[in-house]
């Protein structure tokens, strides 16, 4: 690493000390990943409102259902998702509210 003269070694301290991990900061890029699609953004909607099956999903937002199948596994690999089988029906829903959180903050952000 280079040494650089620093202006403000105290300020460079404390932001070090403050520092994350490198694999957080990998978990954190791929939350945001996320949130880089809208179809995935589409899903997450629908899903803060109500627990839906991959056809369901798929009649709301007029798409295939390889389509859906293929961003919920995304959004499933990143445990944004869960699953609830009953019969032959898979039903997701979101894991938690801290998504919809971020989600909303988003959306406040952009409508400012």
């Amino acid at each position: 690493m280079m040494k650089e003269k620093l202006i403000n070694p105290e300020a460079v301290e404390q932001c070090r000390r403050e520092m994350l991990c490198e694999k957080e900061y990998d978990d954190l890029s791929l939350i945001f990943d996320m949130f880089g699609d809208s179809t995935r953004l589409k899903i997450m909607s629908a899903l803060f409102t109500s627990e839906l099956c991959v056809g369901d999903l798929a009649a709301l937002l007029e798409m295939s259902t390889s389509a859906i199948s293929h961003q919920l596994s995304s959004l499933k690999k990143t445990k944004l998702v869960t699953t609830r089988k009953i019969g032959k029906n898979v039903y997701y829903s979101m894991a938690d509210e801290h998504i919809e959180n971020i989600y909303r903050m988003a959306l406040e952000h952009i409508r400012e």
